[in-house]
């Protein structure tokens, strides 16, 4: 009966009455653990004699951070990019632990209080998971690489390393205090599963051969262990991918109606996977599936609602508006992460914006050159869905979570005090694990304030000290409905485009006020919810929190200076670098994209960009739409308990497309399509199976294609070997409408559709 409980976790969205009355305390996640544990995707009960923070742990967990922060931070600058997730980090450390294990002298070094073995026995999960959330901080440590980039490569100024040192670290540690500060509402209520962490227990727990002989007897399914579906779903993965990403890469864009009808716009437009609607979203390139997350990892509930969200907003609302040349979006293609001038070429910047106006916007030039126009799918989702999803989260918070919330902050008092010295201290349930105190969050909290009021007032980068405070403010209150949508569905809402609208008001013109506006408001939310994904995960595997803290400081300095490292190396040894002449496509891209929206929001100013005669204001009725949507969604499910409005979820419907653009209708309809598959009829007709299985394969997917990936770019593409590599297979894909960015109606003989 308790191996079904998982059902009850993963299948449906938490409600307000669902939750505690507000006193959770970690006993609550400890008790959780236990149902995770008898779904067989648990780590194993507590052994508190277990060595943690080992010789052992700190060398491999430093070492695969430098590594992993440096080679992440390199693929953000190449265009194809490429990530070194955490599940290669996972598997990679495995076999180098047992190997320290067997190989290192059990000697004892004799420091004192600091005396400490070389070898202190068996490899542990606790070490493992350490090594691994040390390592993950490198997946978003290039987050602040692409700012610090578009500052340095596309505008032209280089502040030097004190102000990279400063600014990036003092993001880490913003990040790091809000999950801190709203551990007890996003972090410790058993509610919140934070999905995204079941992959990581399952992979420790196949590769320690944790509960293996426990989940041989519970499932009546395949005899087969665990480790060795993984073995086995690994090498078949690893050796597959070599076609999708290199051999045969139709495979990967493999929209076979395109090839037939190469010339066709409709055909083209209706199937295309590049920029197209994607309407059979069809590969076999694992990559793509998993564009927006492993679909393994998401609830059904979730899933469904963000393609719902996909068919009405993508594949109804915005064909309609596209083929009726809305915003004259008929002229543009319908999908695409570019901007465009009134031509339909790419729009050209830096006739309006340069280093010799100082990047301020020439409004002469701008006038006598084309306003900004957007295609169909970047306008509706990344502006007026993005709008409606931030009105909707606030509604969605009162309604959904207000007595959490209330409750949460009438606690506040309670453990201020607490946390001050002499008095007494949260404890775990077992009573020997001490919490880390609040006040150790709010230090840090005061520290990262003043290293990036320091950094934005000593370097003159536009944004003053009061910027700062409004962006942190910002991000404090987003945080918490961010946190809870992620903690439950495993998905991420944008609301990057309310930070640049904010500081294209208050520091209108003012580009480079816009890009470290954005940097502190919107990516240290990010930053927070890989900080309290990773605490949820320490509390499932028993670690120590005070541990743990000390563990996410050193990665973050460690992360911050591997990745300031690399990047600054690349900058000024890669040949053309963030240009088209890049060798091995180092192009920069997603700071190109960054340089494009500063510039419209820091440049251009939304007051201008609403006022123009294109019809961009309409967008703005979404913000009233997001607020009303989420009122009559409540009471229905109130009024009607047993229905399917139980399953609906406002925010993830209004903004769960946030990957799109670049991400296109192919990339989210096969995820879903293999998320439902999986989560719903797998799940539903082979329970035994999904729950033996599923979450290992999800690893093991992620981490073979991350390696034979990093394997494929440094033998093939970085060594140039794959240049004289071509048939068919490389290039039917291209050779296609899709593919050449072709738009419905074709530009008037004047040379421009407007004015």
């Amino acid at each position: 009966m308790e191996a079904n409980k998982d059902i009850n976790l993963l299948e449906k969205p938490i409600c307000e009455k669902e939750v505690h009355d507000g006193n959770n305390t970690d006993s609550d996640v400890h008790s959780q653990t236990e149902v995770l544990r008898a779904a067989g995707i648990g780590i194993a009960k507590d052994d508190p004699t277990e060595p943690v923070l080992t010789l052992r742990m700190w060398v491999l967990g430093i070492a695969f951070c430098v590594v992993v922060s440096g080679l992440n931070t390199l693929y953000t600058l190449r265009a194809p990019s490429l990530t070194i997730s955490g599940s290669v980090v996972l598997f990679l450390a495995y076999p180098l632990g047992k190997l320290w294990e067997k190989v290192i002298p059990n000697w004892t070094v004799p420091l004192g209080r600091l005396t400490f073995d070389l070898n202190p026995g068996p490899f542990n999960t606790k070490e493992h998971v350490l090594i691994y959330i040390m390592s993950n901080l490198s997946i978003y440590v290039r987050l602040g690489a692409d700012v610090l980039t578009e500052q340095q490569m596309f505008y032209g100024y280089k502040a030097g390393w004190g102000f990279q040192i400063l600014i990036t670290f003092s993001t880490f540690l913003i990040g790091f205090c809000l999950a801190g500060l709203f551990r007890a509402i996003v972090v410790v209520p058993q509610e919140l599963i934070w999905p995204g962490v079941l992959g990581v227990t399952a992979l420790t727990t196949t590769l320690h051969h944790v509960n293996q002989e426990q989940v041989q007897v519970r499932y009546n399914t395949w005899k087969m262990s665990r480790y060795a579906f993984f073995t086995m779903s690994f090498c078949i993965s690893f050796c597959w991918y070599w076609f999708p990403d290199f051999i045969f890469p139709a495979l990967s864009y493999f929209s076979f109606p395109c090839w037939i009808r190469p010339e066709s716009k409709v055909i083209n437009q209706i199937f295309g996977m590049r920029s197209g609607m994607g309407l059979l979203p069809i590969t076999f390139d694992w990559s793509q599936i998993s564009y927006v997350g492993s679909p393994l990892l998401i609830p059904s509930w979730a899933v469904l609602n963000v393609f719902i969200s996909l068919v009405f907003w993508i594949w109804i609302v915005a064909v309609a508006c596209y083929y009726t040349n809305v915003w004259n979006t008929g002229y543009l293609p319908f999908q695409s992460s570019k901007v465009f001038d009134n031509t339909g070429n790419t729009y050209k910047v830096r006739k309006i914006v340069n280093a010799a106006s100082g990047y301020q916007l020439d409004v002469k030039k701008y006038l006598a050159y084309s306003p900004v126009y957007m295609p169909v799918t970047y306008a509706l989702n990344m502006f007026g869905l993005s709008f409606a999803t931030l009105s909707a989260l606030l509604v969605w918070v009162i309604l959904e979570k207000r007595h959490v919330m209330a409750d949460a902050a009438k606690r506040v008092p309670r453990l201020v005090m607490e946390s001050l010295p002499g008095r007494s201290r949260e404890y775990s349930e077992d009573e020997r694990d001490p919490d880390v105190p609040l006040c150790w969050y709010l230090v840090a909290c005061i520290l990262a304030l003043f290293m990036s009021m320091f950094a934005v007032e000593w370097w003159n980068v536009e944004l003053r000290w009061y910027g700062v405070l409004l962006a942190c403010t910002v991000a404090l209150i987003f945080y918490p409905p961010l946190a809870l949508v992620y903690a439950t569905s495993n998905l991420k809402i944008n609301i990057d485009i309310f930070c640049r609208i904010v500081a294209g008001f208050v520091f209108e013109g003012k580009v480079l006020a816009n890009i470290w506006f954005f940097d502190i408001g919107y990516i240290t939310t990010i930053k927070g919810l890989y900080f309290a994904q990773d605490m949820k995960l320490a509390y499932y595997c028993h670690i120590p929190q005070r541990k743990l803290f000390l563990v996410q400081c050193v990665g973050m300095l460690v992360g911050t200076l591997s990745s300031l490292g690399v990047l600054n190396w690349a900058l000024d040894h890669i040949t053309g670098v963030c240009t088209s002449a890049a060798v091995n496509g180092f192009s920069c891209p997603y700071s190109s994209t960054h340089f494009n929206t500063s510039l419209i929001w820091g440049a251009v100013g939304p007051r201008r960009y609403f006022s123009n005669q294109i019809g961009y204001s309409a967008l703005l009725y979404f913000f009233i739409l997001g607020a009303i949507l989420p009122i009559p969604v409540y009471y229905m499910a109130r009024r009607y308990p047993k229905s399917l409005w139980r399953k609906v979820h406002v925010p993830l419907f209004l903004g769960g497309l946030n990957y799109l653009p670049p991400a296109t209708g192919m990339n989210y309809g096969s995820w879903a399509v293999v998320g439902l598959t999986f989560g719903w009829l797998v799940r539903k007709r082979l329970h035994s199976w999904w729950s033996k299985y599923n979450f290992v394969l999800s690893s093991a997917m992620d981490s073979s294609v991350g390696i034979a990936g990093a394997m494929i770019f440094f033998a093939i593409y970085f060594t140039g070997a794959s240049k004289h590599f071509n048939w068919w297979g490389t290039e039917v894909h291209k050779n296609t409408c899709d593919w050449k960015d072709c738009a419905h109606l074709s530009i008037p003989k004047g040379g421009k559709f407007a004015m």
